[in-house]
């Protein structure tokens, strides 16, 4: 059977301990705000852009 063999018995009844509160939450930094960038823009312009966006975020958190 090429890399090993596959036993579906080993699949079945596992019962696994989980931890809700040890979980990740993937919302807990979403971001309802808006940005808007000039068409054109320099990738110089942007990389400041989005270094101006980090540090207010930065703020947010103290």
């Amino acid at each position: 059977m090429g890399f090993g063999s596959y036993d579906e018995s080993e699949q079945k009844d596992q019962d696994v301990d989980t931890d809700d509160d040890a979980a990740v939450n993937v919302h807990e930094n979403d971001h309802d705000g808006e940005v808007s960038i000039e068409g054109g823009a320099s990738t110089e312009d942007l990389v400041g852009r989005l270094s101006e966006m980090k540090d207010a975020g930065d703020d947010d958190d103290a």
